[in-house]
């Protein structure tokens, strides 16, 4: 079976927020120990052991995250979690965000820069989305770390929902070794662009 051809650079931006959204929601996804994991799963919020006074981050792209935990088969990242959060604290992270490096055109100069980035209670990262093979792509996918003032509310004001979707990683992943990428494909999750305001990310990439 022939693997359609990956989005090119010029019909996909270097730049662009893809998430599973609805009108109220963005799902974002992490992974943890079955320690934290499964607690968080069942009871629709994370539990006492997370910590709350740490750096933590999301991803809204499913593909992403299934190369930062291996589908799911890296120490300490067995439990993938599916969180819906509110497009209001989403948007709010981001507004507040900070990037992790310093970027000429973004930011006056590096001393401007590190002086935002310890006021800033979120920080975002661009790095290559990934196909079915987590192989990188052309275009970005957004990573979104959480501290302080955000994690807090990340954790108890801003999230709807946590779902365990550990099987179906699992399931999409072995559809890729069979070879069968379009049993796989039609596995993931429906990721549109994200509708930032214009304007609204301009501080976050030159």
């Amino acid at each position: 079976m022939t693997e359609p051809s990956e989005p090119s650079e010029t019909s996909e931006p270097k730049h662009r927020i893809r998430a599973l959204h609805t009108a109220s929601t963005v799902t974002v996804y992490q992974a943890y120990a079955p320690e934290i994991g499964l607690p968080a799963a069942r009871d629709g919020r994370f539990p006492v052991a997370w910590k709350r006074d740490r750096m933590t981050w999301i991803k809204p792209s499913f593909l992403w995250m299934m190369y930062r935990c291996g589908w799911g088969s890296k120490d300490g990242q067995e439990t993938v979690l599916a969180v819906e959060i509110t497009r209001e604290g989403f948007e709010w992270a981001l507004s507040h965000a900070c990037l992790s490096h310093y970027e000429p055109g973004v930011h006056p100069d590096p001393a401007a820069w590190k002086s935002q980035l310890k006021r800033s209670p979120a920080r975002v990262q661009w790095d290559p989305e990934r196909d079915l093979h987590l192989r990188p792509l052309p275009h970005r996918s957004l990573q979104l770390g959480l501290t302080g003032e955000a994690a807090h509310r990340y954790a108890d004001e801003w999230t709807v929902s946590i779902a365990d979707v550990t099987a179906r990683a699992r399931t999409i992943h072995g559809h890729v070794r069979n070879g069968d990428l379009d049993a796989a494909r039609r596995l993931l999750p429906a990721e549109r662009p994200y509708p930032v305001p214009e304007g609204g990310l301009d501080h976050l990439y030159r």
